[in-house]
């Protein structure tokens, strides 16, 4: 097999962060945990995603600011955000203040569009102003200018007793550095390289050509090449690479039985694109550690990257992620080149 033109050099993963409905705290210490542990084995970060009105986290950046105080060296980072949820000002002022308090570990990843169900949930959200809110790049510039210190006011200065900003407080200055943009079509990969952002790539791109045959790897590789060469610092280019693997090195046979049950229940969906959006789903990567890291080595897109945030399974245990780490940790990131962070 080709060998990566890139070496590993910051190995992540992503979770969910499930919950019982019952018992919410139980989960959410879960995830905490799962993270204390990526920093013992070494990961380089970890990152929460997204999920509302769902018994999974709502609110990363919270829980990312409970989990700066419990890690001391591990990026911390959201895959993604949906910005179409968020108000751009208010939430520049909270990953600044979560950056400030985890020392500058903060890797915020968004994305754009409608809020999932939203003609069911519009009414919540923006009561008032459903019909005229902008889901588009114009939300994540706004989120870019107030994290990198643009005016959010025209006002600064002293009124009686207090002292106003125009700027988002507190400022956190790398962290306009560390924004990241989850993309899957080349005009998001495009968007994100001229406003300098980092790019995440994930098990999911866009089939833009409607004729096929569809390669997956092709497809990520374009919005890799897309994006660098839209990118002030071209090849240096930060991108991410995030497919669900699940080494099975350590796992019980019990385990093993489990996690090919579930790859292959998802397999379908990678045949062709899916839905109206036309979204191709990359197969989940299961095996050993030797067999994962040679299907990433022939794999078009990861050659090209040096930085990965692996997906865990949604809807695993406890002991099934603890395992999962450990062999990534220590078998699959090893195989890859990758050296445990000090």
């Amino acid at each position: 097999m080709p060998p990566t033109a890139r070496p590993l050099r910051k190995l992540g993963f992503l979770t969910i962060g499930l919950f019982d409905p019952a018992r919410p705290g139980r989960g959410h210490e879960s995830t905490l945990e799962i993270i204390e542990l990526g920093e013992r084995l070494g990961f380089d970060s970890a990152w929460l995603r997204h999920r509302h009105l769902q018994y999974g986290i709502s609110s990363p950046v919270a829980v990312l600011a409970a989990a700066s105080q419990r890690t001391r060296r591990i990026e911390l980072g959201t895959a993604v955000t949906p910005l179409g949820w968020e108000n751009p000002l208010r939430l520049a002022e909270d990953l600044a203040t979560v950056d400030v308090l985890s020392g500058g570990r903060l890797n915020p990843g968004v994305s754009v569009g409608p809020p999932m169900h939203f003609e069911q949930v519009k009414d919540a959200l923006y009561p008032d102003t459903a019909d005229a809110e902008d889901f588009g790049y114009e939300r994540v510039r706004r989120l870019l200018d107030l994290v990198r210190g643009k005016p959010a006011s025209d006002f600064s200065g002293v009124e009686g007793f207090e002292v106003f900003s125009d700027v988002v407080q507190p400022h956190s200055p790398g962290l306009g550095r560390r924004m990241w943009y989850g993309g899957g079509s080349l005009r998001s990969a495009r968007w994100a390289g001229q406003h300098g952002m980092n790019l995440l790539t994930s098990n999911v791109v866009k089939a833009e050509d409607r004729e096929g045959p569809w390669d997956f790897a092709e497809i990520q590789l374009a919005l890799v090449r897309e994006f660098r060469a839209h990118h002030p610092d071209g090849e240096a280019a930060r991108v991410s690479h995030g497919l669900v693997v699940i080494p099975t090195d350590s796992a019980s046979p019990e385990q093993r039985a489990k996690y090919e049950a579930y790859a292959a229940q998802r397999l379908p969906r990678t045949a062709s694109p899916q839905g109206p959006g036309r979204l191709l789903f990359a197969p989940d990567l299961v095996g050993t550690s030797e067999e994962i890291a040679e299907r990433l080595r022939a794999h078009a897109a990861f050659r090209e990257v040096d930085e990965v945030a692996f997906a865990l399974p949604f809807t695993f245990g406890h002991e099934d992620y603890v395992q999962i780490l450990t062999d990534m940790a220590t078998k699959l990131g090893p195989a890859l080149g990758w050296r445990p962070a000090g």
